[in-house]
Formats: structure tokens, sequence, C-alpha cells
């Protein structure tokens, strides 16, 4: 009994083996500090982010992280896109109100589009010919409007023949503090579908070789640029680039900007050229 009261002492005061913490992981971090790192992502990584686990899938979902990929007028933006009415509602989170912003939207009688740019968070806009002011546009002996899936707008304007040349526009956005870049979308030849291909009729191209076409932009605060270029490239769309202007930090009010481009030497004439839209976006 002595033996079997000595083994029951040994084992009694044998130290018990530490305590295993439980594993963590990703999922046992708070959203706070979830957030505190999708901030400095952009938009796309953070929805891939949000599938790893419940705690990035709700912080990925906080205010605090879609507000800092938002522009810092985007309520301006949001009354100049959807104006006053209920089109917009007023309950949205910040991410929803970055997803209605970043998806083409329609203004001033869908003739422009405007949509946030995914790589800097600030506004893209794009104005159809049908929102410019075109030389003759109404006159069918010189221009056409043609439907074509190659437009964001689903149609171009075709000139056939002009002496006078001369494309006209405006906008006034409220476009928040950077630097912006002014484009004219035109392609030399009539495209269309054939046996299912695309094709280009550039029978009608003549006379852009003979002077440069002058591209020319203003904006309400002074600032002023101009280019000159001949078109090239026939059966292809090219962006033919105008100008860039800046949108100050301390900027409170909508900038206006004008541009045109224009080729009015009337010793010769010149046609067969297709004008889509005019793209301004950020540099």
């Amino acid at each position: 009994m002595g033996s079997g009261f000595s083994s029951f002492l040994v084992l009694s005061s044998a130290p018990s083996a530490p305590a295993v913490p439980p594993e963590t992981n990703l999922g046992d971090l708070p959203e706070s500090v979830v957030g505190s790192v999708l901030v400095h992502l952009n938009p796309q990584e953070i929805c891939r982010l949000a599938a790893l686990n419940r705690a990035f899938r709700g912080a990925s979902s906080a205010d605090f992280v879609w507000e800092s990929k938002l522009p810092e007028n985007y309520d301006s933006i949001v009354s100049r896109v959807f104006g006053d009415g209920n089109e917009f509602p007023s309950n949205l989170c910040k991410r929803d109100i970055y997803a209605r912003l970043s998806r083409p939207n329609s203004i001033d009688g869908g003739t422009k589009k405007v949509w946030l740019h995914k790589g800097t968070g600030r506004p893209s806009l794009s104005i159809s010919f049908n929102g410019l002011s075109i030389t003759g546009i109404d006159d069918r002996r010189y221009w056409s409007r043609i439907s074509t899936d190659e437009s964001r707008f689903k149609s171009v304007a075709y000139l056939q023949q002009i002496w006078w040349f001369e494309v006209d526009g405006e906008v006034e956005f409220p476009f928040p503090a950077g630097t912006y870049n002014l484009y004219f979308r035109l392609q030399l030849g009539r495209s269309g579908r054939r046996f299912g291909q695309r094709v280009c009729d550039c029978e009608q191209i003549h006379g852009w070789e003979k002077k440069p076409v002058r591209f020319q932009l203003s904006t309400s605060d002074g600032q002023n640029a101009m280019n000159e270029c001949y078109l090239t490239s026939p059966g292809n769309w090219k962006f033919y680039h105008v100008g860039s202007f800046v949108v100050a930090e301390d900027s409170k009010v909508a900038m206006k900007v004008k541009f045109s481009m224009m080729q009015i030497d009337c010793t010769h004439t010149k046609g067969g050229l297709c004008v889509d839209s005019v793209l301004i976006s950020p540099k």
C-alpha cells in the first residue's frame, strides 16, 4: 500500500502539459484592421479580396474604404449626372455610389456619357457628335448619320465632301482636381461589314493630306491649348490629342471647356471622314 500511495503522489505532482493556443488566421483580423489595408488597394483588388473570408467581405463594404476611391466632390458629380430627381437613392452606401458612378451614365439628353476612370477615380466624359456643332451637318449633300457598333453612342457622322470643315463643342462639368486630356475620336473611311467581316470603304478619302487639321481648346479659367496634325491611318479609329487642362485643388465651381477642330482652307474639298465623339479623360 505504501508503494501505491507513493506512485499516486508522483503522478499527482507531475506538471500538466501547457495549453496550446488556438491557431489564428486572416479571418480573425478585426474588420477595421482589414479596412485600413484595403484603402491602399484599387477597386478591382478590393473586390477580389472580398472573397477570401468573412472579415475581408465585411471590410470591403465599409464606407471609409470606398469613400477613399470616390472623387472628393462626388456629391457635385452625382447632382450633375443624376439631377435632383428620385433617380439616385439617398440611402446608398459608398460602395454602391461608386458602382453607380463607375458605369457609363447618359446626361444632357443622351449626347454625353460620364463614368469614373477605374485607375484614378476621377471622371471620364464622352461627347457624341450629336452634342457637337458641325458645319453643314443637316445637309445630306455633305454629311450622313451611320449606325454602327463601333461607337458607344451607336452612330457616327460621316462626311462625304465639304469645303469648310469645322466642328465645335463645349461642356460644363464639376471635374475634381487634376489634369485632364481631351481627344477627338475620328476615322478616315467608312467601315461596315461584309460576309461577317469588318471592311472599310476608303474611296471618298481626299483633301486631308493637303493641310493639317487644327485642334483647339480653352477653359473658363483662361487655359488654352492648340495642336495641328494630318489625319492618318485610313480604316482605323484614332484618338487625336487636342491638349490638356488642369483643375486646381481649390476650385469650387464647374469647369467650362470649349474645343474645336477645323480645316477651312477653301482651295480644295475634303471628305471620307467619320466623326464619332470627343473624349475627356484624367491624365
